[in-house]
């Protein structure tokens, strides 16, 4: 059985955490910024988790288990 290749597009938006968790960034910050507030706009600065329904599909992906 051949090793798996890493989805290299999903290499450069997904990182492991020390526990095995992923992390992404948020979306809604590329344009049309001024409609939203700055509380807003800095939170969505900040990374969070990826949700567990999906944790398995990312990793599967980044070929890491």
């Amino acid at each position: 059985m051949p090793k798996m290749k890493t989805n290299r597009g999903a290499a450069k938006r997904f990182r492991k955490t020390k526990n095995g968790k992923i992390k992404r960034e948020r979306a809604f910050l590329r344009h049309c910024r001024s409609s939203k507030t700055t509380k807003q706009k800095r939170r969505l600065r900040q990374q969070t988790l990826v949700c567990a329904q999906e944790e398995k599909r990312v990793k599967r992906m980044l070929a890491c288990g």
